[in-house]
């Protein structure tokens, strides 16, 4: 086994300070300190890599998402060296994949949903009356993503693929849920996740094979700063607010955040 140090980021959520004007200000914050990290028991996670397309195309899926251009930028500057890296290391790497029909027929994948087995039942579903029938109208013709905007949405998902950058290669684990990426960890004695990909403060934490969900089964989940970027809103977006707020999330209730070099600077040695 393989243990090497890397500088992390945590968050020391303590001691706040009743005596403060603002108790919470008394907090420790953000550190940084070398903690052990077993290669073999690593993976990186990439999820919801997924080429876009460009704003000609789908003009409106690029205005209801404005992430798009950062992360194709993550695709195109930081996904290469790192996915690089870690394939050249005792480092796994996994792909989480969701939204389309562009990885059904890969091995990764089929080797996930053998290991995970049959498919749970989904969920029973409350009634729907007409009240909660308007509530949901309003949402979508006020929240997101926009009733001119469903069209492009809609054909961006039915022709949505991997990045090229993140495409997996050869049998790669691939997985559509928690059930299959653990089975994927339980097969190569991973527990602790690396997670890069889009949005960190939505998919990442909440959708199938997120955060939250693998926490569940034990598992540690960290990310990579610079391999995320987060959904941001108008009063957010210019200094890219919520993806703070996400790392520090990452940070107190999951995991650690690592910095590109300092990951690269460990594989590569």
């Amino acid at each position: 086994m393989t243990i090497i140090s890397l500088p992390a980021h945590y968050y020391q959520q303590f001691d706040a300070d009743p005596a403060r004007e603002v108790p919470g200000e008394g907090y420790g914050g953000w550190g940084r300190a070398e903690v052990p990290l077993s290669l073999e028991h690593t993976a990186l996670v990439v999820m919801h890599a997924w080429d876009t397309g460009t704003p000609e195309r789908y003009p409106g899926w690029h205005r209801a998402v404005e992430y798009h251009q950062r992360a194709d930028r993550i695709g195109r500057e930081v996904f290469p060296p790192l996915l690089a890296a870690v394939r050249r290391s005792p480092v796994r790497l996994f792909h989480v994949v969701g939204g389309g029909n562009y990885y059904q027929q890969l091995p990764g994948y089929r080797r996930a949903v053998a290991l995970a087995g049959p498919e749970l039942e989904p969920l029973p579903q409350v009634e729907v009356d007409a009240g909660l029938a308007q509530l949901r109208e309003f949402r979508r013709q006020n929240v997101s993503v926009g009733p001119h905007n469903e069209a492009d949405v809609k054909a961006g998902f039915e022709r949505v693929d991997f990045m090229d950058s993140a495409r997996p290669q050869g049998d790669e684990g691939v997985a559509e849920n928690g059930r299959q990426l653990f089975a994927l960890c339980r097969e190569a004695g991973v527990n602790h996740l690396i997670y890069t990909g889009f949005a960190i403060n939505w998919c990442l934490l909440l959708s199938p094979g997120g955060m939250w969900e693998m926490q569940k089964y034990g598992v540690l989940c960290s990310t990579i700063g610079e391999a995320t970027t987060a959904v941001e809103n108008k009063e957010t977006a210019r200094q890219e607010l919520c993806k703070q707020i996400a790392l520090w999330r990452v940070a107190l209730a999951f995991g650690f955040v690592f910095d590109l070099a300092d990951v690269l600077r460990a594989l590569e040695g």
